[in-house]
């Protein structure tokens, strides 16, 4: 028999917010938890899940397993994004724009730990509308597919899927 190793990729897990939900029923008050949670391996993947349970571990714990399985690749430009993008879910917007090498991660706390998980060291943002956590972070989400879908359908364009993009911030935005 032969032993297979498979090399864990190193995913970062933070736990964004917590809420307590409070159902009332027949018998009383039961107590619920929520928790939000991003992972992501710092090279360009990330995702996010919603976990719940009756104790706070274990809705950590379903919220770390439901975001490894919604991850998604990101293509970055050395520490940034390629170009300016806003992302919507809801009441909230976020407003993504490349920064100059040195700037850090300009966001508030929900989006900066998406960013953070990615791997963008240089970004810009601006959080507009519902400052919802659960929100801005799927507005945030939001934003990243955009990049990800524009230089998807540009490489469509150029009639080969596989063509290496020269420079991603020329792509006109819509």
């Amino acid at each position: 028999m032969s032993e297979e190793v498979f090399e864990e990729e190193e995913i970062a897990e933070k736990v964004v917010n917590i809420n307590r939900i409070g159902k009332v029923t027949k018998g009383g008050k039961k107590i619920a938890f929520s928790a939000l949670v991003v992972v992501g391996d710092r090279k360009g993947k990330v995702g996010f899940g919603i976990g719940k349970s009756m104790e706070v571990p274990e809705a950590i714990r379903k919220g770390i397993a439901r975001a490894r399985k919604r991850m998604i690749e990101v293509p970055l430009k050395g520490n940034t994004i390629p170009y300016k993008v806003v992302g919507k879910f809801g009441a909230s917007k976020v407003v993504l724009r490349p920064a100059s090498l040195g700037t850090g991660v300009i966001a508030g706390s929900a989006a900066r730990s998406v960013l953070e998980s990615v791997g963008v060291k240089d970004v810009l943002t601006k959080s507009l509308g519902s400052h919802n956590p659960v929100n801005l972070v799927k507005a945030t989400f939001n934003g990243l597919e955009k990049i990800k879908n524009t230089i998807k359908t540009y490489r469509l364009r150029k009639g080969n899927e596989n063509t290496q993009v020269a420079s991603p911030e020329k792509i006109p935005e819509k």
